[in-house]
This record gives C-alpha cells, structure tokens and sequence, in this order.
C-alpha cells in the first residue's frame, strides 16, 4: 500500500520547498532531541540532494567517514519516493553490504524508530544468492553433506507439490553453509530459466515479485543494478518482467565502484556443450533440409572452436586463465559467427512452419545472438577481455568488453531521473572529471566535504615490517589481547594461506569469509562471539560502530591482481603502476581503514604490515593516513 508524504503539502509550497523544511526540522532539531549528531556535513549532504531532485541530475557527493552520508541519502529518498509513486533504488557495493542497511540497530531501524516512520523496504540480491532447484537437484545426485538436508527441510510445500509457497532460498536463509557448498546449488548465468519448468515456484522469482511492490525503498548490489541493464531489453523481447521495476530514483553507495559492476554485468559465457543442448532441442521431425545442415555445421564449427581455445590456454594456477589468441582460433571464431548469421536467417522460414514450438524457437533466436555478440567481441575486437575458467566443473569461455563508457551513458544516464553517487572517495584531489569520464558522464553537480573526526585523538597508525612469512606470527601476538579485530587481506588466496598457518587454539574464535554465509558471521562478529573477523571483501562498507570493532589489520597491501582483467587495464594505460596499480590500492586502503572509526564515540588502532617489497610504497601512502603512525615497528 502507497504510504502518505511524510509531511504536509501546501498551495503556497512546491514539493522541494517543503522536502527542505522537513530536512531542516529532522536534522536540525529532532535527531539530535533524541540522541543523534547534528552534522554540517551531513545536513550540507541532505540538501545538495534536495537540489538534485529538482533538477533530476547526477551528483557525485563525496563525503568522508562519519559524515552519516546514509541518513543524508534515505530521507530525501524516501520521501521523493512516496511523492513520485515508485521506489527509489540503493544499489551498495556488493551483496555483502546489503544485509548491513537493514539491520538491527542500523539506519534504516534508527530512523523508523526515532521517526515513528513505517518504512516499506525490500531486499533485491543479485541472482546467484538464489537457490537453483534444478542445480540442486543436480547436487543431490553427485554430493553428499549436511547443507543438502538443511536447504530440503526449508522447502516450501509447494515447490514440487500442493501446498504454501513463501519466500525461500536465499543464501542468507542459510547461515552454516560455506560459500563453496553454496556455489553447488545457487543460480548461475550458464542456467536457462526461461525455459525452466519450475520458474514459477523458484525462490528467486518469489522474491523478484515481492520485491517489485515496494513504494519506499528497493536495496540491491551494484552488480545486479547492472545486470538489470544488461538483460533489460533481452527481458521485454522474451515477454518476461526485467529484474528490477522502474524507480523514482538510483543512489549509488560506494559509487566509484560502478564501473567494475558494469564490466561485470556486460561479461558473456560461453561452454562447450550449450550449444550441443540447444541443437538436440531444436532437432525436430519436419526441419527443412537447410536448417539442419546448419546447425550441423554450428555444432562442428564450435567444437573447433573450443578445441582450438583449449589447445591456446596458457597454463598457470590461476582461477581465470590467460588466452593466446592464436591466428587459427580467431579464424574459427568468425566462422563460427558466419554460420550463425546464416542459421538465424533459416529459423525465419522456420517460424512460418510452426515446426519448431514458437516459445522454443524464440528462445534460441535471443541465445543464438548473445553468443554471437560475445564471439564478435572475441574475435574482431581488440578490446575485449578474455580467459578460460570453471563453473560448476566445465570449462566456461568468458568475454568482456573493455569499455563500458557508451553502454553506461546509453542504458543508464539517459533516463530523467535523479542519481546520487555517495562515498567517501570519488575524486583525485577534489577533481571529478576522472570517475565522471569513466562512466560516460558529462553534466553533473558535485562536491567534497571532510570527516568530522579528529582522529588524531581517537585513531592510532602502527606500521610493521618483517617478511611475508613473518605476518602470520605478528598478527598472532597482537591478537592475544583478545581486542575486536578485523583483519583485511587483498585476495581470497592470501586470506587461506593466513588460515593455514594460524595454530588451531586461535581459530575458534575467528571468522574466515566463506566458511559460512557472510552476513552471519559479521552479525556474530558484531554481538562478541567472535573475536576476530577475516575477509577479502569487506573494504568497503562495513559499520561496525563502538566496542564492536576496536581494530583493523591491513595485512597486504590490496594492490589489484595480475588476471585477465587488471591486464586489460594496464595494457591500455601510458603509466601503468601510476594509473592502475597505485590508484586501486590507496583507493582500497582508505576505504579499509575507514572501517575503524564510524561514530563520535569510536576509538582503536590500524595496523600495516608491510613486506620487503610493500616498504618500498611507503612513501606514496603516509600522505593518505589519517594520521601520522605513531609507531613503526
């Protein structure tokens, strides 16, 4: 049900003119009457949105840690929201994030207890923290373990029979499974759900349609804002809903990250035997003679193809293997388009012989051009970015466009709404023109306001040196003291290879990411049943305000990764270390030891342990502490 203005309209008032008397009245007077900080900040925040309201722009608001950016962003979101009659959008950095904006004691539950406010929001994750029926039947097979019982015992009723049909199979439904028992069973882009018999009693499409009804705010990952861009169009020509409805407007939390959940969203996978399943569902009695000499000839030609690409991997240990593209490959991937520009052109016959089922031939008609677009930016674009990797123990093709920029300003940024970039770090000295350049932005508001902290009195920088196998045991004797601790490390690799070397009596009270459900784990993290908390992903986001986090641990320095993808980067780029590598990682350490001081009342220390080789940065990385170490050990 549609909620009322949360304030009285007037003849003698526009909506905006109101919207900014309300923020004044909240920010001003009633939050800090109940307990709340009154913030220039934030309040210079709230009102910098107002204007964009008006005039259904972008802006880029960059404000530092502790300004209350969220509160800034939800009340002006909500109430343009109800005045517009569609939710707005909270697209966070990744799923992880989330579950921290609804949480208890969060935002969201301050402002609708402090307010006496009914806020209607609902939670929209990306597809693969879906449960997949189909897979996990699949697992029930070949896999054995407790968590196949856990994910049976929950199923509703109505999903293989009579019965209720509530909302189900979310990863966060199941707390004790590991992200590799998870990875077995959720959704994954290689599925085909359009032609998938249970999409009507799948977790995920309940979820899609209780989610649509929101009328204040829809929370999501960037990466699914994304993929609902992607698949948008391709959506509406299968007659299916698109992942998201339309909004009034999008605020983007961690906004500088956009650009990798674009390039994410735009990623095409291809396996060897797709095709092959394609083709035996389309081998119907009837089928002109032409067509199936076609498809004949699509199914060899791909089969050369992978044949080829297999024999051009190199070789390495890594997840997302390096392609050579060899002159032979290239060859075989523009024939294999050829073929498929000529088979599309045959299925045209073939739908005014209604010998193919229509639903079945449509289906293959939108698969057959996606893989298509995804060869053509293989084989003809020098751009693109490629590698070889698993899923779900098949060798999955993976090809993604290096440039995002037109597909942005296109799909995205034409739409007259309002958008909202929010974070802490969006410019390079105060300049925007770099983030706003990325994304295809041209016209925009902007601006940069500073932490209200003075960390100087409640933030302490220690700096460590000893040798990459010295690490685990300085981190071991700081944790003796039992203190609350994050610790952050710049991959999944590096956080297991720590695990391994850490004695079992320290382990029980830590928390590895990927063990169990994030989310869970950072809740018990936060309640003190855990001391310390492990992970590679939680640079960004995370608020874990007082006592619950007293400390944090930057283990390596997040430098990004040698794949296939920070490659691509540095092969475009005049200064590759001064333009990739350096930017990423201060960007990253900021926002890591952000985590530490989130309120007035927080206090603690970061910790940098650094190696023979992370030394040598030192000095590009002083200017950016918060404070001057204290310490160097």
């Amino acid at each position: 049900m549609r909620q009322s203005i949360p304030f009285a309209l007037s003849k003698d008032k526009s909506f905006f003119d109101s919207l900014g008397d309300w923020i004044g009245d909240i920010l001003y007077d009633e939050l800090p009457e109940k307990g709340f900080e009154c913030r220039d900040e934030q309040i210079f925040m709230a009102y910098q949105i107002e204007k964009v309201l008006r005039e259904k722009a972008v802006l880029f608001a960059e404000a530092g840690v502790g300004t209350g950016k969220t509160i800034a962003y939800l009340l002006p979101a909500i109430a343009y929201a109800r005045y517009t009659g569609k939710p707005a959008l909270i697209a966070c950095a990744d799923e992880t994030l989330i579950d921290q904006l609804v949480k208890a004691g969060g935002d969201l539950y301050k402002l609708q207890d402090t307010l006496d406010m009914k806020i209607d929001v609902r939670l929209a994750k990306s597809r693969d923290q879906y449960l997949c029926i189909k897979r996990f039947e699949e697992a029930e097979k070949y896999a054995d373990g407790p968590y196949l019982d856990d994910i049976a015992e929950t199923m509703p009723e109505g999903v293989f029979g009579q019965g209720t049909l509530n909302l189900y199979g979310q990863h966060s439904d199941y707390p004790n499974i590991s992200d590799e028992e998870w990875n077995l069973v959720n959704y994954n882009s290689i599925q085909q759900c359009s032609v998938c018999e249970l999409r009507n009693r799948c977790g995920q499409t309940l979820h899609r349609a209780h989610y649509r009804e929101s009328t204040d705010l829809i929370i999501c990952s960037q990466d699914f804002l994304m993929e609902h861009i992607a698949t948008k169009e391709s959506r509406e020509r299968e007659g299916q809903l698109s992942l998201l409805p339309e909004v009034s407007m999008i605020v983007l939390d961690e906004g500088h990250l956009l650009e990798y959940a674009a390039q994410k969203a735009l990623t095409y996978k291809v396996q060897d035997y797709t095709i092959v399943q394609l083709i035996d569902r389309l081998m119907v009695d009837g089928l002109r003679e032409k067509t199936l000499y076609t498809m004949e000839q699509l199914q060899e030609g791909h089969e050369l193809f992978f044949d080829q690409l297999r024999d051009d991997v190199i070789e390495s240990a890594d997840e997302r293997k390096r392609i050579n593209k060899s002159p032979q490959l290239l060859a075989l991937g523009k024939k294999v388009i050829n073929i498929i520009e000529v088979l599309l052109e045959e299925f045209v016959f073939e739908s005014e012989l209604y010998v193919i089922p229509e639903y079945e031939l449509r289906m293959a008609e939108e698969f057959l051009e996606q893989y298509q677009s995804a060869m053509k930016i293989f084989a003809t674009s020098n751009d693109a970015v490629n590698w070889l990797e698993e899923t779900d123990g098949k060798e999955t093709l993976v090809i993604m466009p290096r440039l995002i920029t037109e597909v942005l300003e296109e799909k995205l940024f034409t739409k007259k709404i309002p958008y909202v970039f929010s974070s802490a770090t969006l410019s390079v000295n105060k300049d925007f023109s770099y983030i706003a350049g990325s994304l295809g932005i041209k016209n925009y508001h902007s601006f940069s306001v500073p932490s209200p902290f003075d960390y100087e009195e409640v933030m302490k920088i220690f700096l460590h040196q000893s040798s990459q196998q010295e690490k685990a045991q300085k981190v071991e004797e700081l944790l003796k003291d039992k203190q609350q601790t994050l610790i952050l490390f710049k991959s999944q690799k590096a956080m297991l290879e720590f695990k391994e070397k850490l004695p079992d009596e320290f382990k029980s009270t830590i928390g590895f990411e990927g063990d169990r459900e994030l989310s869970s784990i950072v809740r018990e993290f936060q309640e003190g049943k855990l001391n310390v908390l492990c992970s590679y992903h939680l640079w960004e986001g995370l608020d874990l305000p007082k006592q619950a986090l007293t400390r944090v641990i930057i283990f390596d320095l997040p430098f990004p990764p040698h794949d296939p993808l920070f490659d691509a980067k540095r092969a475009f780029a005049k200064d590759p270390f001064q333009e990739v590598d350096l930017p990423f990682m201060l960007l990253r350490l900021q926002q890591g030891m952000g985590r530490l001081i989130r309120t007035s009342e927080d206090y603690g220390e970061i910790h940098l342990l650094f190696n023979e080789e992370e030394v040598k940065y030192q000095d590009e990385l002083i200017p950016i502490l918060p404070t001057k170490p204290v310490e160097y050990k």
